[in-house]
């Protein structure tokens, strides 16, 4: 039986969608942030040393980072699906995809999500100050580069329906947190082919089998 360690309002949740749409059995054990600080509980420590999700254990093998955990369930279980065949322009644009979505894509977001914070936790006569400098950064820094990417995925969706061709892949699921998280920090109006790729994978039955199994998500 796969475990998985699900955070919750996590990237996490794109392993349970995998598990899903692979037919397998597998068992949630669910960990809550901190409602202030928005952490993971200490607790994923003694699971992973750096203390995040998502993790699995599949038996005697432990996995961390969700596309490893990716690659390690296609290769382990996939059985040629939700992966074009190797060796095609799609592969190629496929293994772009699954890593480039916990790689150049979160930099901006995340960067959004730490200077959003930043008003929040400092000190109230410092507010003032922290709200000009978060404000001036994701003016000048992030809010240009998070468009820049955004426009990117949309002209992406011209090509083909999905990230990586004709076919749904688990680059889309990579790519789902992604374009949740761009679209609920605001997003770029009027991308038709971005909302309509959420709206395709919002509608998949094994995404919302996953939203049962995992629990509340604030990014559907």
């Amino acid at each position: 039986m796969i475990i998985v360690h699900h955070l919750n309002d996590s990237r996490s949740q794109r392993v349970l969608w995998l598990l899903e749409e692979l037919g397998l059995d597998y068992e949630v054990r669910r960990y809550e942030r901190d409602p202030d600080t928005r952490l993971a509980p200490p607790e994923l420590r003694a699971i992973h040393p750096l203390g995040k999700s998502p993790v699995i254990e599949d038996g005697a093998v432990k996995v961390a980072e969700t596309g490893a955990i990716v690659e390690y369930l296609l290769e382990t279980y996939g059985k040629g699906r939700f992966r074009p065949s190797a060796g095609t322009e799609d592969a190629r644009r496929f293994t772009y995809w699954l890593h480039y979505a916990e790689g150049s894509a979160m930099t901006p977001l995340l960067l959004k999500l730490i200077f959003s914070e930043i008003p929040k936790r400092a000190p109230f006569f410092a507010r003032p100050v922290a709200k000009g400098i978060s404000a001036a950064m994701n003016k000048r820094m992030i809010d240009p580069s998070l468009a820049s990417h955004i426009r990117y995925w949309e002209a992406e969706l011209n090509r083909s329906e999905w990230f990586a061709g004709d076919d749904f892949t688990a680059a889309d699921i990579m790519m789902s947190f992604p374009a949740e998280a761009a679209a609920s920090r605001g997003g770029i109006p009027g991308l038709p082919r971005l909302d309509a790729f959420l709206d395709r994978i919002h509608a998949r039955p094994a995404y919302q089998r996953a939203l049962e199994r995992g629990g509340p998500y604030a990014y559907a």
